[in-house]
């Protein structure tokens, strides 16, 4: 089984930048500590600064399920969740074989 690949695209309500910014900051050291995390980054799109990419790379889908259910995620999206101006899109990512 191979491993998953997963980007996370999270969207700040306009003057909210500051605020999802820092949520999201404040997982990347718990995540990264996660027994199934392989590889986790968040960055800033540089033409568009309300928008929020995390590159993520697990182990299973499994993994990536109970990251979904861990303290820290949910205490991120209480803390970013109003200042969001939609829900995050989540993408796990199927390799092209073309």
């Amino acid at each position: 089984m191979s491993d998953l690949n997963v980007v996370a695209v999270l969207v700040a309500k306009p003057g909210a930048e500051g605020i999802v910014a820092a949520a999201l900051h404040d997982l990347v050291v718990p995540t990264r500590a996660e027994a199934g995390c392989l590889s986790y980054e968040v960055f800033t799109s540089a033409v568009s600064p309300q928008t929020f990419v995390a590159i993520e790379r697990w182990r299973s889908q499994e993994d990536l399920d109970a990251h979904q259910l861990t303290p820290h995620v949910r205490a991120a999206l209480a803390a970013a969740g109003s200042h969001l101006a939609a829900a995050p899109q989540i993408h796990p990512l199927i390799a092209d074989e073309r």
